[in-house]
C-alpha cells in the first residue's frame, strides 16, 4: 500500500514522504512536476509601440519568462480547446496589456503595470522590473498568455526545485521535495503530477491490449 506522509508544507513549498511505490515511479512524478504539470505564460506578444532602448524580441522574451499565477481548472491547453483556433478564445488564452511612458523622468516598468483581463490571472509579483525607460519613452503592447508545459519551454515550469531523495531503497521509501515557482501551489503541483502518471499508465494499458 502507498503511504504519503507531509513533513512540511506552505503554499511554495512541500516536503513528503512515500512509502511503497517503486523509485522509477517516485521519480516520473518528480520529472513531471518539472516538465508535465502546466502553467500560464506569455506566448505571443503585439508590440503597438515601443521607443525604449530594448529590442522588441528581448521585451517579449523578459516578459515571458514573468511566472503568472494560474487556474488549471478554468483553462485548458490550446491543443485540447474546443475552439480550435490559432488565435485562441476565452478558454485558452488570457490578454495582457501593457501601456507605460515616462513623461518627465526615468520610469521603471514593473509587471504590476500588466493588466489582465483576468483577476486571477496575473504575475505573482507587482515588483518584477521589466524595463527602464527614459524621459519621454513609450511601451504600449498586448501580451498573450496561455497554458503550457515545461518540457515545451522552461517559462512554463511551475518549479523552481524538484527533488528525490532515497531513504530506504529496500523498503521503497523515498523524499520528494517541491519548490514552486509561484504559478501553482506547491500542493496542487504535486497532486496534478500523481494524476499525470496515473492517466499515462491507464494510457498504456489500454495500448497494450491490443498487443499481441
Amino acid at each position: 500500500m502507498v503511504k504519503i506522509q507531509v513533513l512540511e508544507q506552505d503554499e511554495t513549498k512541500i516536503k513528503v514522504v512515500i512509502k511503497g511505490i517503486h523509485r522509477s515511479y517516485a521519480n516520473a512524478i518528480r520529472r513531471f512536476a518539472i516538465s508535465e504539470v502546466p502553467t500560464m505564460a506569455i506566448d505571443e506578444v503585439v508590440i503597438i509601440e515601443n521607443s525604449s532602448i530594448m529590442y522588441d524580441e528581448l521585451l517579449a522574451h523578459r516578459l515571458g519568462l514573468i511566472p503568472l499565477k494560474t487556474d488549471l481548472e478554468r483553462y485548458v491547453l490550446p491543443e485540447e480547446c474546443d475552439c480550435k483556433s490559432p488565435l485562441g478564445c476565452p478558454r485558452c488564452r488570457v490578454l495582457l496589456v501593457l501601456d507605460a511612458e515616462a513623461v518627465d523622468k526615468t520610469k521603471v516598468v514593473y509587471s504590476g503595470d500588466l493588466k489582465s483581463e483576468d483577476k486571477f490571472v496575473k504575475p505573482i509579483s507587482n515588483s518584477i522590473p521589466i524595463v527602464k525607460l527614459a524621459p519621454r519613452q513609450v511601451i504600449k503592447l498586448e501580451a498573450y498568455a496561455r497554458l503550457g508545459k515545461g518540457k515545451e519551454h522552461a517559462k512554463w515550469q511551475p518549479t523552481t526545485v524538484s527533488v528525490l531523495k532515497p531513504i530506504s531503497e529496500e523498503e521503497d521509501t523515498h523524499m520528494l521535495y517541491i519548490e514552486s515557482s509561484g504559478s501553482l501551489p506547491a500542493s496542487e503541483i504535486l497532486t496534478k503530477a500523481v494524476e499525470i502518471l496515473h492517466k499515462k499508465l491507464l494510457d498504456f494499458l489500454e495500448k497494450s491490449k491490443s498487443v499481441k
